[in-house]
């Protein structure tokens, strides 16, 4: 599949947290960072990952937000 992102890291999948229609997939990156992705149930099923398994992460967002 072609992306127009550029923004792309490696990382290793920690955990899955699956809900009854989505799920939580946490990432170990570079530098002892974490992200996380969150997707259906049929995209994490389409995809075949699992715990231990290396994935890229395409990052492309318009908006960025932290707050405190």
């Amino acid at each position: 599949m072609k992306v127009g992102a550029r923004n792309r890291i490696v990382g290793k999948i920690t955990d899955i947290k699956k809900g009854t229609l989505m799920c939580l997939v946490k990432v170990e990156i570079p530098a002892s960072s974490r992200m996380a992705s969150v997707m259906t149930l049929e995209s994490l099923e389409e995809l075949g990952v699992k715990k231990g398994d290396e994935v890229e992460i395409v990052v492309k967002a318009v908006n960025v937000l932290l707050m405190k």
